[in-house]
């Protein structure tokens, strides 16, 4: 394996924040490769949707165009049927009685990021980028700082190389996240979020609201509209002209 000091993988669903993980990896690396994984999630428009983020930042930001690499798809479909979830079957997305809302993959994560630590592996790329966060977040286990942390070193004992897990939103609530977008690219990243990228976890895609494409009710979309209100409500510097409805 030949390392590159320079290059990054992310971990790229389609949806709000692993686009801004992706404008914030390019803007810090030469090269930069993404990774997206089917585990059967309930929401596979977001798979569908990946593709067109990527060839819009190509096209409306060519200079990070230039740094985009080669995009991967994994297919885990057998790990999201173990899971048994909301977010892999028809199940009521609702709290359950451990505290977490029942759209919780057990280990989804951590699975994710072995996988892209083995491509990383043969790509030769040891900075593994994703959009978790224990800030504004469900509550899921497998995102918080210390999960990844660990993760992180035993990925290195395991490989013997010293990768790294890069996480930009893990301390930022989901306004600040807003505000990051357009740190990176102005209302021209904002508005391609919210035209193209792809959070609610029921796979809505026939509601528009100022925030995004969703439901408006699922754990996800909550936290989506509630982040994007207080951006503009809360005179955040970055603050971005009004979207239309």
């Amino acid at each position: 394996m030949t390392a590159n000091a320079s290059g990054a993988l992310v971990l790229f669903s389609g949806g709000q924040d692993s686009t801004v993980c992706l404008a914030y990896a390019l803007e810090r690396y030469e090269c930069v490769e993404t990774v997206g994984f089917d585990y059967g999630q309930r929401h596979g428009v977001e798979l569908e949707c990946r593709k067109r983020v990527r060839s819009e930042i190509a096209r409306r930001f060519p200079a990070r165009g230039e740094r985009l690499g080669p995009d991967h798809m994994i297919d885990i479909a057998s790990f999201g049927a173990i899971g048994d979830t909301a977010l892999t079957s028809d199940a009521e997305i609702e709290m359950l009685a451990s505290g977490l809302p029942s759209t919780f993959v057990p280990g989804r994560n951590l699975v994710f990021f072995v996988y892209a630590a083995a491509l990383g592996y043969r790509r030769g790329l040891t900075t593994l980028v994703g959009g978790m966060c224990e800030t504004d977040y469900s509550g899921y286990p497998d995102c918080r700082d210390a999960t990844l942390r660990a993760l992180e070193q035993a990925i290195r004992l395991g490989t013997e190389i010293p990768f790294e897990i890069e996480t930009p939103l893990m301390w930022r609530t989901k306004a600040e996240t807003w505000a990051l977008a357009h740190e990176l690219g102005g209302d021209t990243l904002v508005g391609l979020i919210v035209e193209e990228t792809h959070t609610c976890y029921r796979g809505e895609r026939g509601l528009r609201h100022d925030w995004g494409y969703g439901c408006g009710t699922c754990p996800a979309c909550e936290l989506r509209a509630r982040g994007f209100a207080e951006w503009q409500e809360g005179g955040t510097e970055g603050k971005p002209h009004r979207q239309s409805g």
